[in-house]
């Protein structure tokens, strides 16, 4: 394994380390005060597995609005978080905890990716 995929990989365990950390305060601060809102627990998309709905919502409190209005057109609506009751109940703080958890998660899948693809490669 070259230095550089060696890098790419720290930083995508770093990235994934601290985005973690950040998923489990998004969800025990935030998904927490929203299940247990009436308003809102009906909103919060399907759960595939334990922990799903935290980046339900995370995904949905990061996209900007018109991604999130043409997902809520889509046959597949009922997945998603619905973001515009989210948004009404959440605050600047959440919304901004949301979206650093969101490009975190995403970053370092991509990163870690990477690293795999270069490391095949060389």
């Amino acid at each position: 394994m070259s230095d550089t995929v060696f890098i790419l990989a720290l930083i995508g365990f770093f990235l994934m380390l601290f985005g973690s950390i950040l998923f489990v305060i998004f969800g025990q601060i935030t998904v927490r005060k929203l299940r247990r809102n009436p308003a809102t627990k009906d909103h919060l998309g399907l759960e595939f597995v334990s922990g799903w709905d935290i980046l339900n919502i995370a995904t949905s409190l990061a996209l900007p609005l018109f991604i999130s209005q043409k997902l809520e057109k889509s046959p597949f609506s009922f997945t998603q978080a619905n973001a515009a009751v989210l948004r009404q109940h959440t605050n600047k703080i959440d919304r901004l905890l949301a979206f650093t958890v969101s490009s975190l998660l995403y970053s370092c899948t991509f990163v870690v990716l990477l690293a795999a693809i270069l490391n095949s490669l060389i």
